[in-house]
């Protein structure tokens, strides 16, 4: 999954797209959209598109997914976009890869 997934490993951890989906029903994991290094990871999000909350509330779902502190997950693009890219510090492509197997649900305020 790491080399076809548009996965991109970065000095300092691993950037990828997202497509998000605001006022879902949860928040979640919901699969990947294209293949190879167009592939994007669909991301269900419960907030909605109002005053940054979505992105608030994708990057706490990604520190949760990944373990890692809210500071080492940062949207560096299309902070006002269902499509976005997201940096992860401090993981490799082999753990976004890992991570995004199942589907990681969480139950966010």
């Amino acid at each position: 999954m790491k080399d076809g997934m548009g996965l991109r490993e970065r000095v300092d951890g691993v950037s990828f797209a997202v497509r998000v989906s605001p006022r879902a029903s949860r928040t979640r994991f919901a699969g990947v959209m294209g293949a190879g290094a167009d592939a994007v990871f669909k991301i269900a999000l419960a907030a909605p598109p109002l005053d940054g909350r979505a992105n608030e509330a994708l990057i706490a779902y990604l520190a949760d997914v990944f373990s890692v502190a809210r500071s080492a997950v940062e949207v560096t693009a299309g902070e006002h976009s269902r499509n976005k890219v997201v940096r992860v510090k401090g993981r490799s492509t082999t753990q976004v890869a890992e991570a995004f197997k199942t589907d990681k649900e969480v139950e966010l305020p």
